[in-house]
């Protein structure tokens, strides 16, 4: 992988104008951006230093600003695109540095937009920022660089297409690793291994690799523990390039598969085959979502019910690749009206129904006419 910025200028200074154009709509002066990948989206900043403020400072005209620590000096250098820097020391207080150029800009007495929802602008942060403009009146923004985001450029669905290519050399490092006798940790070191051999870079979270014992941890990962004949070994991972994201699970068998699961599995790949033939431009999440629950019920399996089918990815640092906060879902009675250029991690997951287990989920983009599955690691029950 190549250094930031990835995208040419006329890349970022388009994705500046359309939001710029949202501002004008909004009748805002001014936007302070937090998240993460919208600070990316917009400058190409590229680092791990976002555990400390970071905020862009979106001017209706004239050149941004990126206001973080001093010593993020060299970095902002070599990677922003027509964005200024602006830094504070680690004793001082960021809001005043935010609150200088604010001044600086004309926009102390502006309509101001903030991310509030964001994870990465603390409320007291929020509040000294506020408290250090009294001429500027403040409304939430959170919506509006994302709104942008959703659906990727040709340049970025190139990215997410790389990035899809490391996903299955991980995940097939991970199936050839796996077996009786060996560890959760040895199969994340050769998945990690994988990964960086097939061009990918540090990804917003996972790979989540846990073993029957550990298997309804949502969120836990590889242990000491070692493999034994029987056991289902659950692996969710994503290759990231250019922090595009391509993420795909599989549920492996070790040594053996139950007959359960060889029921269910049909019944799960089916319900998948119904969301990748369901999502199109125009559909909405819920039509995508009861394509899915209606496979499921035929199979009867009525009383189960998930939270959703899939959810978009994209640009994510951690701690998530899906980004801050709660994932944007395929979910029941969602009126998010799918759009081409969108990218979905869809999942298929019969996990604790009664009837069996089976999970298979996949990288898949909203084309112009459809939808295609970026992840090629077959689908069908593997006993390794």
């Amino acid at each position: 992988m190549g250094q930031p910025p990835f995208f040419p200028p006329e890349e970022y200074e388009s994705r500046l104008r359309a939001v710029r154009q949202s501002m004008v709509e909004r009748q805002l002066d001014g936007l302070l951006v937090s998240v993460p990948e919208n600070i990316y989206y917009l400058a190409g900043v590229s680092h791990w230093g976002y555990f400390a403020t970071h905020l862009l400072i979106v001017p209706a005209e004239g050149r941004p600003t990126i206001v973080a620590r001093s010593m993020e000096q060299v970095t902002m250098d070599l990677q922003l695109n027509n964005v200024d820097f602006t830094g504070f020391g680690d004793l001082d207080d960021p809001a005043v540095t935010v609150g200088q150029v604010l001044n600086r800009a004309g926009l102390g007495s502006g309509r101001l937009g903030m991310e509030k929802n964001s994870l990465f602008l603390t409320p007291a942060l929020a509040e000294r920022i506020v408290a250090g403009v009294p001429g500027a009146q403040w409304c939430d923004a959170s919506d509006l660089v994302y709104h942008h985001r959703v659906a990727q450029s040709p340049l970025e669905q190139a990215y997410t297409r790389r990035a899809a290519v490391v996903t299955d050399a991980m995940m097939q490092a991970a199936i050839d690793t796996a077996h009786a006798g060996v560890s959760e940790k040895e199969v994340a070191v050769e998945v990690h291994r994988a990964m960086v051999e097939a061009g990918g870079e540090f990804p917003g979270f996972g790979p989540f690799i846990r073993s029957t014992p550990t298997l309804g941890q949502e969120h836990g990962t590889w242990t000491d523990r070692v493999l034994e004949d029987g056991d289902v070994l659950f692996v969710e991972l994503s290759g990231c390039v250019a922090r595009y994201h391509a993420p795909m699970g599989r549920l492996l068998f070790v040594g053996h598969a139950p007959d359960s699961a060889r029921r269910i599995e049909p019944v799960c790949l089916e319900a998948m085959d119904a969301v990748v033939r369901t999502a199109r431009p125009g559909v909405t999440a819920d039509t995508v979502y009861q394509a899915w629950q209606d496979r499921v019920d035929a199979a009867g399996l009525s009383h189960y019910r998930r939270h959703h089918c899939g959810y978009m990815v994209g640009i994510a640092f951690p701690p998530a690749w899906s980004g801050g906060g709660v994932p944007v879902g395929l979910r029941h009675n969602s009126p998010m009206i799918l759009r081409a250029g969108m990218v979905f991690h869809l999942m298929s997951w019969l996990m604790h129904s009664g009837h069996g287990d089976y999970f298979v989920s996949h990288a898949a983009i909203v084309t112009d006419d459809g939808c295609e599955v970026l992840t090629t690691i077959p689908q069908h029950l593997q006993v390794v």
